[in-house]
């Protein structure tokens, strides 16, 4: 049986975020969320955040169960139904810090194991309550206009890539975020809405992704809301 509501925490991606043709970040209307929801006839409560970490989200999730709206309520209502998505913030750089020294070492905005570890206390504190919980892969990032994108402004192309040891590395980081997700989700028992899985079916995924190469453009949206409705159908 499809829920009433579906509670959606993550960050830009979730958020229905995308960089627009003028170069800056703008909510769209036809979201994956949105798009979903009007198919299905439900409401999605987006808690989502640009900018958002796991560690932010865990915080965002203990003031919603604090919240007026008591999530106990919710749960008898037969609406405990939560979407986490996380990720593309968490294995993020202080890309200025490593321009300026590349020969240091530096650490991610959420280090992996810290990653793994927030995101299973996420998923405990809405089985607490009783929500039924999903969690979202991560969408492939295009490294090449990642990077273009985070030197766009100045920063050294060059001595980021020194530290890098060359472009790919952002999509293999990037992977290995996704990859913690893939076990949270099996060591949970929760269900995965696979969408990089979606997204790297294409000919071209690339056509899905904004120019920033991070974010779903209005055709990976479309590409998500899919995925969503498969979950739907089988919840």
């Amino acid at each position: 049986m499809v829920p009433e509501n579906i509670y959606l925490f993550g960050d830009s991606v979730a958020r229905g975020i995308i960089l627009s043709d003028e170069g800056s970040y703008v909510p769209i209307r036809e979201s994956f969320a949105a798009l979903a929801a009007e198919k299905l006839g439900i409401t999605v409560v987006n808690k989502a955040r640009f900018g958002c970490t796991i560690t932010k989200g865990l915080r965002i999730l203990h003031r919603f169960m604090a919240g007026e709206r008591a999530p106990e309520t919710v749960v008898a209502q037969g609406q405990g139904v939560a979407i986490l998505e996380f990720g593309g913030n968490d294995c993020d750089f202080l890309w200025n810090e490593v321009a300026e020294r590349p020969e240091s070492t530096h650490i991610p905005l959420t280090p992996l194991d810290t990653f793994y570890h927030v995101y299973g206390q996420m998923i405990d504190a809405l089985r607490v309550k009783g929500f039924k919980t999903a969690i979202m892969s991560l969408p492939p990032l295009v490294a090449e206009r990642y990077l273009a994108w985070i030197t766009r402004n100045g920063l050294d192309r060059e001595a980021i890539l020194r530290w890098l040891g060359g472009v790919e590395r952002i999509f293999t980081w990037h992977e290995e975020y996704d990859k913690a997700v893939r076990e949270v989700a099996e060591e949970k028992g929760c269900a995965l809405l696979d969408i990089r899985k979606d997204f790297l079916a294409l000919k071209d995924y690339r056509e899905c992704m904004c120019s920033d190469g991070i974010h779903p453009n209005r055709a990976g949206h479309r590409l998500m809301e899919a995925s969503l409705l498969r979950y739907a159908a089988l919840a």
